[in-house]
């Protein structure tokens, strides 16, 4: 039985077109991120506590879809692969249904708004998951070789900063131009066009990446196996951390965003300028990760770094405005997405190293069930983060298109600034505590090809 070379160079069309693949993930989760609550409360005429309540409901529901359809994408044989197949199927259809998530309804009662609202956001969490899961896992699969990988999660946070810092620059004169003064209109064009981009660039993925690694077949594993074999995976447990840290900060402050400008500043164009001015810092602050690696030889290290200083940047920016001092607001400003894009490629580019020292630790190999828990910690944070925004908000006072009082302007001031501050600093520690550094993988990935070569002998 031949053992088939997994420690192989990626072509670069390949790493375009993975990297591709997160410019359709963020034109979907994270124009949702950014711009859903906001569109809930201020066009759709939602509650903010119905807001906060459905965010931490649909989060119950991911803990159940999550674990399924990792389990599910590590179970699929198609002459494709495992991963691939989905981002061909899924795409479209979530593209779909985040149209659909956009289409607001004013006039509606307000039971009405709430269940059209739960409906569509749970099927649209579903999409993404169907999406985002095997996407995620498609790294690890199409190399061991960890310098590859890290190249390839360069690719794809790079990437993923250029189209963030394009939806936050056009989204907001986009809805007015297709809207034509009407912002429920422009909200749910944008997500028609956003969803197609959504769609293309996943068939694109699909089309130009390839996977190497397979997965043994195997006996029917129980669930209680596998979550005991991911407890025993330290620097996995540790990358989950991360990721519901980053979860709480990212989205919470995303979400955060367009209030800060519009109620804070007092001019939500702003944040397209604010935008605009940091999407230079994100994309040379993503290519920067391979260096940082270089020097610490631990991505987890490297992780640790990039929030440290991503945090003490944000905090710095409590003590400015765009009003009064704009250039340190925006150098600040500039320096906290630089880090921030830095740490979004470590954090990434550390979930197909666990996997492999899971596979060395406990014998089960399970890339899409891993991927799972990274995502539901993810989304986990995210849910907090957001729900935890909008009841504060709701809680002091805050009136949809309205003048809002001192407490809800120093809440939304805190909460882009401050807050997500302290939070870098605590993700900065629990990361400092990753120790899968270079030579201890490529021990691991040594000694596993070595059983598999015993075993094909045998």
């Amino acid at each position: 039985m031949e053992q088939k070379n997994t420690d192989v160079k990626v072509p670069l069309i390949s790493k375009i077109a993975y990297g591709m693949g997160d410019v359709g993930c963020n034109f979907s989760w994270m124009f949702v991120g950014n711009f859903l609550m906001i569109f809930y409360t201020d066009v759709f005429g939602i509650g903010m506590g119905a807001v906060a309540g459905l965010m931490l409901f649909s989060r119950f529901w991911d803990a159940v879809n999550d674990p399924i359809i990792g389990g599910l994408s590590d179970k699929t044989h198609t002459r494709w692969g495992r991963y691939r197949p989905w981002l061909l199927i899924a795409a479209p259809l979530t593209a779909i249904v985040l149209m659909v998530t956009f289409w607001a309804h004013p006039d509606w009662p307000s039971t009405g708004k709430i269940v059209y609202m739960t409906v569509t956001y749970c099927i649209l969490v579903l999409g993404y998951t169907c999406v985002n899961i095997p996407y995620g896992t498609l790294c690890g699969a199409m190399t061991q070789n960890i310098e590859e990988r890290a190249k390839i999660n360069t690719f794809r946070s790079v990437s993923a900063m250029i189209a963030i810092g394009i939806i936050n620059i056009i989204t907001v004169p986009l809805i007015g131009a297709l809207g034509k003064g009407d912002n429920k209109k422009g909200y749910l064009l944008v997500a028609v066009v956003y969803g197609c981009i959504f769609a293309a660039c996943h068939i694109f993925c699909f089309a130009k990446t390839k996977e190497v690694l397979e997965v043994p077949e195997k006996e029917k594993i129980s669930l209680k196996v596998q979550l005991t074999s991911v407890a025993q995976n330290k620097p996995y447990m540790i990358a989950v951390a991360g990721q519901f840290l980053f979860g709480v900060t990212l989205y919470g402050r995303n979400a955060d965003a367009l209030y800060y400008f519009t109620y804070v500043e007092g001019n939500q164009a702003l944040f397209s300028t604010y935008s605009l001015c940091i999407i230079i810092p994100s994309i040379i602050g993503a290519a920067c990760f391979p260096a940082v690696f270089r020097l610490t030889n631990n991505k987890g290290r490297s992780a640790s770094i990039f929030a440290l200083l991503t945090g003490i940047s944000m905090f710095s920016m409590y003590f400015f405005t765009v009003r009064e001092a704009p250039i340190p607001f925006y150098l600040f400003s500039c320096l906290a997405q630089f880090f921030f894009s830095g740490f979004n490629t470590a954090i990434y580019a550390i979930v197909p190293d666990c996997v492999e020292y899971g596979e060395w630790k406990t014998g089960l190999r399970n890339d899409g069930f891993q991927y799972a828990f990274i995502s539901l910690g993810n989304k986990i944070g995210m849910a907090i983060g957001t729900s935890a925004l909008a009841g504060v908000l709701g809680s002091m006072g805050y009136l949809a298109n309205q003048q809002q009082n001192p407490a809800v302007l120093a809440v939304m001031k805190h909460s882009f600034t401050t807050v997500p501050g302290i939070l870098w600093i605590i993700t900065a520690g629990v990361l400092y505590f990753y120790r899968l550094n270079r030579k201890a993988y490529n021990k691991i990935v040594q000694e596993i090809q070595e059983r598999k070569g015993e075993t094909c002998l045998m």
